[in-house]
This record gives C-alpha cells, structure tokens and sequence, in this order.
C-alpha cells in the first residue's frame, strides 16, 4: 500500500515538469506562425524559419541524415543531400527542432538524426517534424494508403505519424 501512494505522488510529481516543458515548447512552436500543425510546412518554410532565426543550412553528401550545432554562439544544420525529398523534409524540421526546443544546451553540442540512441530529445524533434511535413487535419482526412501511395509518403514515417495523433493526439 504504501509503495502504491508512493509511486502515485513520484508519477504526479514527474509529471508537472513534463507539462510546464510542454507548455514550454508550444509556446515557443506557436510563435513561429508558421501553420506547425495545421498546414503541411513545405521547404520554403524550413528556409524562412532558419533566416528568420539566423541558422546557416548547408545540404551536402553525408554518412548521416542530418545534424544541428551550435558553435561559438552561431547555429548550422546540415542535412545529407542525397535523401528523397520526404526524407529530406523531415530531417531537416527535425533538425529545426532541436534548434528550437534544445538549444542552448549545456551537454552535446550536435545532434545527429538516425545515429545513436532514441533519446527523449530525439523522439520530441521527431513529433515535431511529424507535425511540420504531415499535420494532423491532414492525417485524419487521408487514409494512410492515400499517405503513402498517391503523397509518397514512405510508410514507416505515416505509421508513427498515425501513432503519435493516436497516441498524444497532436
């Protein structure tokens, strides 16, 4: 019994951090208004967004997808030029959100998409991109066959798009 009213109070408590984070973020996501969520972001937006907030992007060969750093006080993103253009968009939204929801940062000071372990920042600029490149109305008006065979969305991203709307119900 007493181990139940522990973790109830431990699990509440981890909780209001998660929530004041999240409002953190939303915040910070809403005043780009830029349609995050209810448009499909396109890669003028991606290059409006990184002017607007100074990000040097460079598009070149790489053995990664992509990855943002900041040095000495300046932001980059690098994003594989070899990607399809679904792919692409993504890395480079999910790169965005690091930016965005993880900088500055203390610790690691660059971050690259599909290399390494999924950390719970890796799983946030993922839902961010999510978002960016397939938004929800988009999601629930289309099936995800529609998603996949006439968009050319590639179905592993459409299933944790799918997952995410189910899951969190962003």
């Amino acid at each position: 019994m007493m181990l139940r009213v522990w973790y109830n109070v431990a699990y509440r408590r981890s909780l209001r951090p998660l929530t004041s984070m999240l409002r953190l973020f939303l915040n910070k996501i809403d005043a780009l208004k830029c349609g995050w969520n209810k448009r499909p972001l396109t890669e003028d937006d991606f290059h409006r967004l990184c002017k607007r907030n100074r990000i040097t992007v460079d598009e070149m060969p790489l053995r990664v997808s992509g990855f943002y750093y900041c040095l000495l006080g300046r932001h980059y993103i690098a994003v594989n030029s070899r990607l399809g253009p679904h792919a692409k968009l993504f890395v480079m939204f999910h790169e965005f959100a690091h930016f965005l929801m993880h900088a500055p940062d203390d610790g690691v000071t660059a971050n690259f998409h599909g290399f390494g372990k999924r950390s719970r920042k890796e799983l946030e600029a993922d839902a961010f991109a999510l978002c960016a490149i397939l938004p929800r109305q988009k999601v629930e008006a289309r099936s995800p066959q529609e998603l996949i065979e006439e968009d050319g969305f590639p179905d592993d991203l459409v299933a944790k798009r799918i997952e995410l709307l189910r899951r969190s119900g962003i």
